[in-house]
């Protein structure tokens, strides 16, 4: 490296929040080797559980509470893994609820009550949905504007949901496929810190996403915010590649450079390396928690059963933290307000909140 070319890059790095450290930044192969990330569920845990979901019999799950949902040991492990969520790696895995013994309804009601421990839920859609359905329901989310990843076997790429915590509650597996991936977005921060801060810092400008069609009342269809913010010492990350490329299709929407675009794309490299991202494959009854604002996620593509009873089908819930981290105003955007336990999800006009039993 020539002298202008360093005495250049450590310019671009002068308007940079330094290289992230501790337990948010990780490596995959280094990762998928622990299980560290990984809780099993005692015969005493599942007892509270079920315990608690016998005490709720009859309410509706979209108003089952913290104080509803009593679980005297097994809540101090659940305080442990919002921790680690939040303040380091920025995921966790629970095996073990007997989702197979079970019915649907009190599967979803253990998952919903276990995620009230956590946060608060929000509204997944335009349909008011806190207790959200991962299934194929044979959507096209290439040529339907209006269609989400979630409902389709397509692979969904590295992206982030829009809540503070994404959960999923595995019911049951793809024939083939359906992995789950995740990297650390401040891994890749460092990694493009050390080899293009300039391309780095281009990803601080705001980027314009498409809304789906699932408009809150008095916003365009789409939103912009930057997708790295730096805020109160937090570097956050807020990203859905597809959506950014759909949203180009508005009238008014600024293109994307060259330049940005060679950001988003080396952005994208990065997270698909297998030296820094990890994989795992669920199994039914994990319960896997992700932290959108340190981390992303992403979904292998899937072969699925023929048989409807067989199919893969998980559980969502996306989480405002009450003790969660500051994020800057612009978030507000698509979060509705940054308001610390009461932020994220989609409400738009008409919407009631509800936890369907069943992909709709």
């Amino acid at each position: 490296m020539s002298v202008e070319e360093y005495e250049s890059l450590q310019g671009d790095r002068m308007h940079l929040p330094k290289k992230m450290t501790g337990d948010q930044v990780w490596y995959g192969p280094e990762m998928v080797n622990s299980d560290e990330w990984l809780y099993s569920l005692s015969d005493g845990d599942i007892d509270e559980i079920d315990a608690a979901v016998r005490a709720v019999e009859g309410k509706d799950i979209a108003k089952i509470s913290k104080n509803d949902f009593q679980l005297p040991d097994f809540s101090k492990k659940l305080i442990e893994i919002n921790n680690d969520v939040i303040r380091g790696r920025g995921f966790a895995l629970i095996r073990g609820l007997p989702v197979e013994e079970w019915s649907i309804k009190s599967s979803a009601t253990a998952y919903y009550g276990i995620g009230m421990h956590i946060g608060h839920a929000r509204s997944q859609n335009a349909k008011g949905h806190v207790l959200g359905h991962v299934r194929d329901l044979g959507r096209d989310a290439i040529n339907d504007k209006n269609a989400r990843i979630y409902q389709t076997r397509e692979r969904q790429n590295f992206h982030t949901d829009s809540c503070d915590i994404v959960s999923l509650l595995c019911l049951k597996t793809s024939k083939t496929g359906g992995a789950s991936a995740l990297v650390s977005s401040m891994t890749i921060y460092n990694e493009m810190y050390d080899r293009r801060p300039d391309l780095l810092r281009l990803l601080f400008d705001p980027f314009a996403t498409d809304r789906r069609g699932e408009i809150p009342t008095g916003k365009k269809p789409y939103f912009e915010i930057p997708v790295y913010n730096y805020f109160e010492n937090y570097l956050s990350v807020i990203y859905a590649p597809r959506y950014i490329d759909s949203a180009q299709r508005f009238e008014g929407v600024l293109k994307i450079s060259e330049k940005k675009r060679e950001a988003l794309e080396l952005f994208d490299t990065l997270a698909n390396d297998p030296s820094i991202n990890m994989q795992m494959s669920f199994e039914p009854g994990d319960i896997q928690f992700v932290h959108n604002h340190t981390m992303l996620h992403d979904r292998t593509a899937y072969e699925d059963w023929e048989d409807e009873n067989k199919k893969r089908h998980l559980l969502r819930l996306w989480l405002a933290v009450p003790n969660a981290r500051p994020l800057p105003d612009v978030y507000a955007e698509r979060y509705g307000t940054v308001t610390i336990g009461d932020r994220g999800g989609i409400i738009v006009p008409g919407s009631h909140l509800n936890a369907p039993l069943n992909p709709i």
